[in-house]
């Protein structure tokens, strides 16, 4: 059984990690399906809205670069050079039967996973997601850079590095479905909500944005069956453990994972604040707890807790005693019905899925803060329940300062590890200030660099 809803009969079979096989030895690919009809996926692989390359002879990312007589040019999608050969389906369309290891299968790993997400967030949103970028081109660009070690995801392409960590090991992105989720969900933010760079935007846009693409990679995650169950197995429904669900993130120079559990406050970010990736934990982990509350009030509706384990699991939350005291409760209430929690922790996942989509469908770049996500995550909840966890979005927004005070101003521009306000962002109308003055700083300095 599959917790995506994808017509199986008619999809295209691809095999995922659900997370770097690097990070968990122990994993083997899932099988999934993706919407677009068997046969219909093109060698690369490639189909209506997207399509893969592994290009030969490309040395540096997208972006803009210097030109003649100080002037600039964006170096963007299409790639017209050579490629290495596509990932081929099989004689019933499919993409299930490539050998790990290969080229070819991250090629359709990559593919897969992205078309997986858009799937999943199609079904949230109720309708066609659309590219930020649509005027230019038809299509998205999934293409590999291997060196680079970071995912990029720009006007039109989403570009795929690797990494090598100290032990020597290569971490390929391309088998990272964290990864390349979280980059769709950067062109998710981009279309419904817009980029920065046009208009002036609050600071907290920033950390909204890279919070928004952690959720995408979250929820999206609970969509493989092993993942899910495997997430229950190891915390018995206690998600406050140390779990694949609350650890995550992109693997980095330093090497850190994000945590979704995390106790960050707006509070610390009073006098300002340099990197969105900490500035975003505030908001992931109000949004992390509402959704372990709506679990918990699910469990409790199908007396699969009881009242006490639900209060004490409040009270000590941030205790170090938490463990100790409350994950055996969990381990005996869960191998009571395992089935019944799985099905709890759906509905709370599809719950923050189609939340999510209606709050980012009613955000404004304009007016976009912590607070303004609050205030319409109320009015979410209002139209899909009443009401019911507005006591839950209430508690778990205001103990993090959110609606109470607002982040400082920005103490350093913005650097390279920025996924929202970069080259990645520009688009084709910015080529004309010929001067790199009228750029963003990230593309002014980046510019400065090569000359």
């Amino acid at each position: 059984m599959s917790y995506v809803e994808t017509e199986h009969s008619g999809g295209t079979r691809f095999r995922l990690f659900p997370q770097l096989p690097t990070l968990d030895q122990q994993q083997e690919p899932e099988t999934i399906w993706v919407s677009s009809p068997a046969g219909t996926v093109m060698p690369g692989p490639s189909d209506h809205r997207m399509y893969v390359i592994d290009p030969v002879g490309k040395e540096r990312a997208y972006g803009y670069y210097p030109g003649p007589g100080g002037s600039t040019f964006h170096y963007r999608p299409p790639w017209q050079g050579p490629l290495l050969p596509f990932a081929h389906p099989d004689d019933d369309g499919h993409f299930d039967h490539l050998d790990t290891g290969t080229y070819e299968f991250e090629q359709a790993h990559a593919f897969g996973a992205i078309r997986f997400t858009m799937d999943i967030w199609e079904r949230y949103f109720e309708r066609r997601l659309e590219f930020h970028f649509r005027d230019h081109y038809d299509r998205l660009e999934i293409l590999f850079l291997r060196g680079l070690d970071n995912a990029f995801a720009g006007f039109g392409s989403i570009e795929i590095g690797s990494y090598t960590l100290k032990t020597g090991e290569l971490v390929e992105f391309g088998l990272s479905f964290d990864i390349l989720s979280h980059e769709f969900g950067h062109l998710i933010i981009y279309n419904e909500i817009g980029l920065p760079g046009k208009t002036d935007v609050n600071g907290e846009y920033f950390g909204f944005h890279e919070s928004a693409a952690d959720m995408v990679a979250l929820i999206s995650l609970l969509h493989f069956d092993s993942a899910l169950v495997g997430l229950l197995e190891a915390s018995s429904g206690n998600l406050y453990s140390f779990n694949r669900l609350n650890r995550f993130g992109e693997v980095s120079n330093n090497g850190q994972l994000r945590s979704a559990s995390n106790e960050v406050t707006l509070y610390q970010f009073a006098g300002g604040w340099v990197h969105e990736h900490d500035l975003s934990q505030v908001l992931t982990g109000a949004l992390f707890d509402i959704w372990v509350d709506i679990f918990h009030e699910n469990l409790l509706a199908g007396g699969l807790i009881s009242s006490e384990l639900e209060d004490l699991s409040d009270r000590l939350e941030g205790d170090p005693n938490y463990q100790a005291i409350v994950q055996p409760l969990f381990d005996a209430a869960y191998a009571q019905n395992p089935g019944a929690f799985a099905d709890a922790l759906i509905a709370s996942r599809d719950y923050m899925g189609f939340a999510m989509a209606g709050i980012w469908d009613h955000l404004s770049i304009e007016t976009l803060d912590y607070a303004d996500v609050y205030k319409t995550f109320l009015e979410v909840d209002h139209a899909m329940t009443g009401g019911q966890y507005h006591r839950i979005i209430r508690l778990n927004m205001e103990r993090r300062g959110i609606g109470v005070i607002s982040a400082g101003p920005r103490l350093a521009p913005p650097d390279e590890t920025s996924h929202a306000f970069s080259d990645r962002t520009a688009t084709p109308d910015d080529q004309q200030h010929r001067c790199s003055r009228h750029l963003p700083y990230a593309i002014r300095r980046e510019i400065a660099q090569h000359r």
